[in-house]
């Protein structure tokens, strides 16, 4: 455990040192001396503990700034007004400056064992932490920066890249974290009712609006909303949620008054919405109103040093989930799985784990994916011709997911049921059902032999 401690007098510092050492804790002591570098410093701690000291106003401000490690304050006096406005403040503990050694140091003992304990528990529900990816630990870096403020955010990647746990990340760590997330898919919500789903409607609005409904924007007054599939809004409903954006206001169908709501905007998706702006099928200017902060979400077959270890973390879950002992990976399981090009990016890793400990039989957990058309792109390269049975179309660049699917659906229907489309594409029925209809491709009935 790593602790950041802040404090101006020196007698005091050197005791604070020796009681976090006392308790195991490595304890760091720099901070910037210049304003810039303070307004761009994030501790690389567990813990603050923090006094006084000239480059902090007060406990708010310092609060924002190591936000979201936990801050723990030495006050001047523990008057109970003093402990309320530090608590209102963010700290998570607090004890008087004026205390001697010994109590200091059974103070910073107890912060030590209460941080343990709650990382033990939040463990249980923890995410995949990257190790190997440079990108991935640059994208939890600026997760933690974005989470600091409250302007929208733009979250872009591919389909099963993780958009939604990185949305939940960002509000989890934020000063709204104890405020709800409101989660809309707008590609799920039919076109003639994605407008009062979002901003509620008034008792006699339309016909069947036998009572007034709360709006989901309205919901997540005070926490977050996130949008995702933002592309798949349609227009009516962009203009009303770009005027929320821009007055902070919205009003009911069918009412004539408006209401003041508090929400943090985070949207994902999936297309290029600059090209959609271009072809007028996406607002320019509700596309320049979510477009300012921005976090883009790596493909697994661009997180190399990722995929094997996230594959034993979905070992260690789901094997817990599902009830049946967690297998090490066989040598060749690990080769596949490296080699594989993972059109469904997490989402397929995580459902072909989850199969193959249903099926697998033996002491290691064997993964085969080699009937894969993903597998056998992955091992060919740009200039190599293509494999049987495929066109040079195929062979020609990288597909982009959607077209993957529709040339992956249209040229394997006929041999292949739902069941088994399904699980080559390593995603549900309705899901396959979905992109069905998104993409325009009917189901062919099999021909009977």
């Amino acid at each position: 455990m790593r602790i950041q401690l802040i404090e101006k007098d020196p007698a005091l510092l050197e005791t604070l040192k020796e009681a976090c050492q006392r308790a195991g804790a490595d304890v760091l002591t720099d901070i910037p001396a210049d304003e810039r570098g303070l307004a761009l410093w994030q501790p690389q701690c567990d813990l603050v503990i923090a006094g006084q000291h000239p480059a902090f106003a007060d406990l708010t401000t310092l609060n924002r700034t190591v936000w979201p490690i936990p801050l723990a304050a030495l006050l001047p006096t523990s008057r109970p007004q003093n402990v309320l406005q530090a608590a209102r403040s963010g700290a998570v503990d607090v004890c008087d400056r004026e205390a001697d050694a010994a109590h200091l140091a059974e103070w910073v003992g107890q912060l030590c064992i209460e941080h343990q304990t709650s990382q033990a528990n939040a463990g249980q529900n923890d995410y995949f932490r990257s190790e190997a990816c440079s990108r991935m630990r640059t994208l939890e870096d600026t997760i933690a920066r974005v989470a600091r403020t409250d302007s929208a955010v733009l979250i872009v990647g591919e389909t099963g890249t993780g958009k939604e746990l990185a949305a939940r990340q960002v509000h989890r760590i934020s000063m709204r974290g104890d405020k709800p997330i409101v989660t809309v898919n707008c590609a799920a919500i039919p076109e003639t009712l994605i407008e009062s789903e979002l901003f509620g409607y008034e008792k006699g609005a339309f016909t069947g609006a036998t009572a007034s409904r709360l709006g989901l924007i309205e919901a997540a007054d005070g926490g977050t909303l996130f949008l995702d599939e933002i592309g798949e809004l349609p227009l009516a409903a962009q203009a009303r949620l770009l005027r929320f954006m821009q007055e902070g206001e919205i009003r009911r169908i069918g009412s004539v008054t408006s209401k003041r709501v508090d929400v943090r905007l985070i949207c994902a998706t999936h297309r290029n919405l600059a090209e959609l702006a271009e072809r007028s099928e996406f607002r320019e200017d509700l596309f320049y109103r979510i477009d300012v902060l921005r976090l883009d979400i790596p493909a697994l077959r661009e997180r190399d040093g990722d995929i094997v270890a996230m594959a034993n973390w979905f070992i260690d879950k789901q094997a817990a989930k599902l009830g049946v002992p967690a297998k090490p990976l066989s040598e060749d399981s690990r080769d596949a799985l490296a080699a594989h090009r993972w059109p469904g990016n997490v989402r397929e890793l995580q459902n072909v784990i989850e199969r193959s400990l249903v099926m697998s039989q033996g002491a290691e957990l064997h993964i085969t994916l080699s009937g894969s058309a993903s597998s056998q792109t992955s091992r060919q390269s740009p200039n190599d011709p293509p494999a049987e049975g495929g066109s040079m179309e195929d062979a020609g660049g990288e597909l982009s997911l959607e077209d993957y699917f529709q040339r992956f659906v249209l040229q394997h229907q006929d041999a292949m049921n739902e069941t088994e489309l399904a699980q080559k594409l390593g995603i549900s029925r309705k899901c396959l059902w979905e992109r069905r209809q998104r993409f325009g491709i009917p189901r062919q009935k099999q021909k009977s032999a």
